[in-house]
């Protein structure tokens, strides 16, 4: 494994607390996948959750208060304390769905929150044998590649290759019409989900990536791993950080292009500037739920 942060970062501590922490949740997760008897129930915002996702976040969260007992902590299958200056965020499982059909996309994501700002972020995908993560100002790293993550140079939107997850998420966003604009101006789509596609896109091999409907445990440890390698994390209103329930990702060159096509239309139907009123047609247009 590459050297995963310079010992002079005020963050080396808590990346290797998060490293450890991402080998606990893969000694887990690993273990109850495509489990025979494998619990899964449905929460009551109708996601499922299963006793891997319980387990994981149970065991997370003992290490945390043992090894840093005055932070807090935020999790997606027991609730979150109150924001402090160090908050630790997690989703024990993300892609819970993929987890229980058997898809191996899926991971861990855990992030060290400062402040508001996520400073560490580690993803770990044990059934795809891959792990991301990155500090605030000490870049961002894969066991895949040697040195560090960079994001794209691609600058022109016919030219892109984009991923968005759940169509269903833009149509109850009202989007689906900024949807089909922006994927009738690029080269190529697709639906990879969930963590999948902000990997991707740190790595160079996506341009743009985004969603809605998700919480602050879906976006953190992606943040800080996003940013390291030069893109852009932002909501659909572009706003910064993990806080605002939608994400819109680039490489940065094509940011504020994306951020235009699909931001919220007037209610009245009122053109934007430079609008003429037709959505372009799209021809690869898939779609992928993600829990």
């Amino acid at each position: 494994m590459t050297d995963p942060t310079p010992a002079s970062s005020p963050w080396a501590d808590d990346l290797a607390l998060a490293l450890e922490l991402a080998d606990l949740a893969d000694s887990i997760s690993t273990e109850r996948y495509r489990s025979a008897d494998l619990h899964v129930s449905l929460k009551p915002d109708r996601s499922h959750v299963t006793d891997a996702d319980q387990a994981v976040e149970r065991a997370i969260r003992e290490r945390v208060a043992s090894a840093r007992p005055g932070d807090t902590f935020y999790g997606e299958e027991y609730g979150h304390d109150a924001p402090s200056h160090r908050q630790w965020v997690v989703d024990p499982i993300d892609g819970t769905a993929n987890f229980l059909r058997g898809v191996p996309v899926w991971a861990s994501l855990i992030s060290l929150v400062v402040d508001g700002v996520p400073v560490v972020g580690v993803v770990s995908a044990p059934m795809l044998a891959r792990r991301w993560w990155a500090t605030q100002g000490g870049g961002a790293f894969s066991t895949e590649h040697e040195g560090p993550l960079r994001v794209s140079g691609v600058a022109d939107l016919a030219d892109a290759s984009i991923s968005f997850n759940g169509l269903e998420y833009w149509i109850d966003a009202g989007r689906l019409p900024q949807l089909l604009d922006l994927t009738g101006r690029v080269w190529r789509t697709r639906a990879y989900g969930d963590f999948w596609s902000y990997m991707l896109l740190a790595e160079g091999a996506l341009d743009m990536a985004g969603e809605f409907d998700l919480q602050p445990y879906d976006m953190a440890a992606l943040v800080p791993i996003v940013e390291e390698a030069g893109g852009r994390f932002t909501s659909a209103d572009g706003r910064d950080g993990p806080w605002h329930g939608t994400a819109i990702v680039t490489n940065g060159l094509l940011h504020d292009e994306v951020l235009a096509i699909v931001a919220e239309r007037p209610s009245d139907g009122a053109e934007r500037p430079g609008e003429t009123g037709d959505v372009a047609d799209s021809t690869d247009v898939t779609a992928q739920s993600d829990e």
